[in-house]
């Protein structure tokens, strides 16, 4: 009897959780939501990275260089810079 209240108890505890934050599956669909500013910092492609005033950047960001080893988390608000081997902005997207 008492483990069957203890187990009742857990399961109300977990009803009252907040649920996660709602982000695309996809990682191009988190692009086309601008869900990581990227409209603002569009104009830096094509500029070169070593340019860039990160501190304007939001927090998170990151500037991926073709020889740098990244995680593959996937988080819909951190905005990403590609960079090419020529170190040019080539592309941004949010994941």
């Amino acid at each position: 009897m008492r483990a069957w209240l203890i187990a009742g108890l857990a399961v109300l505890a977990s009803a009252c959780a907040t649920p996660p934050a709602a982000t695309p599956d996809n990682p191009e669909d988190a692009t086309q939501v601008d869900t990581c500013g990227i409209a603002r910092f569009q104009h830096l492609i094509g500029t070169r990275a070593d340019q860039i005033d990160r501190a304007t950047l939001p927090q998170g960001t990151r500037v991926i260089t073709p020889e740098m080893a990244v995680t593959m988390d996937f988080r819909a608000e951190r905005l990403n810079i590609m960079v090419g081997t020529n170190g040019i902005v080539g592309s941004m997207r949010c994941f």
